[in-house]
């Protein structure tokens, strides 16, 4: 199981999280498009830090929403997140072009992921971004029980998918990521951390905030640039990942 991180989330002069600290253990990095986090100076260097370590390079869209760092829900007509994701990856990919390489993935970011994993009509219009793209990268999205659909609207479209499963976040009794804005929904314990990739890697399930253990089969697993616990605990995640 891979282990994949949000980077590249500065902006001009701001910065988000360490990603100096976090690449060397990464197989994955998503790296912000200028949409919700990032600009062309912050892609390079991003891009240029993930080829120093060999990581692969995804890009990570999001709705146009600097103040609100994407998190925040925006009503689009499909056409128009079909044009939003390509406009963000096609910028990423440019950035790549200078420097011989290739975005290989796609990983939507924040209310854009969560509003693809709800709405059929938008993971269509993702989707339809994704497989216009050159090289044929992949789509990532969250790993659970309710995928059939989308699996098959992915085959008709030949998009790949990367099934995605989080290390610093509780999921809910049906499947899905706690809301931020409820209490321990972002982890800040390096043990639960870790003994949350563990029992995705090697039981294929995972327990909800209110206990209930459900199954969860994953290709990635995610730690959060933006969350200084999680910065923390991934040399330990890296660790366990490799000798569990």
């Amino acid at each position: 199981m891979k282990l994949n991180a949000d980077v590249g989330e500065g902006f001009g002069p701001w910065s988000v999280g360490d990603d100096a600290a976090l690449m060397p253990y990464l197989d994955m990095a998503n790296i912000a498009c200028g949409f919700h986090a990032s600009d062309p100076d912050g892609m390079d260097r991003t891009v240029c830090l993930a080829l120093d370590h060999g990581v692969m390079v995804g890009a990570h869209p999001g709705y146009r929403d600097l103040e609100g760092f994407g998190r925040r829900s925006i009503p689009h007509e499909a056409e128009s997140i079909t044009r939003l994701v390509a406009y963000q990856v096609g910028a990423l990919q440019a950035i790549c072009d200078l420097h011989g390489a290739q975005v290989e993935y796609v990983k939507p970011h924040g209310a854009l992921y969560h509003d693809m994993m709800r709405c059929e009509a938008t993971f269509e219009a993702v989707l339809t971004a994704v497989a216009a793209m050159p090289g044929h990268p992949a789509l990532m999205i969250l790993a659970g029980a309710q995928n059939e659909k989308r699996k098959q609207m992915a085959e008709c479209h030949q998009v790949p998918l990367l099934m995605e499963a989080f290390a610093d976040r509780a999921y809910s009794d049906g499947g899905s990521l706690l809301p931020r804005g409820q209490p321990g929904a972002v982890y800040a314990s390096t043990q639960q951390m870790v003994d949350q990739v563990m029992q995705i890697k090697t039981s294929g399930t995972v327990t909800s905030v209110n206990g209930r253990e459900f199954p969860l089969s994953a290709d990635t697993v995610c730690v959060h640039g933006d969350n200084a616990e999680s910065i923390a605990a991934v040399a330990r995640i890296r660790k366990a990942l490799q000798t569990g």
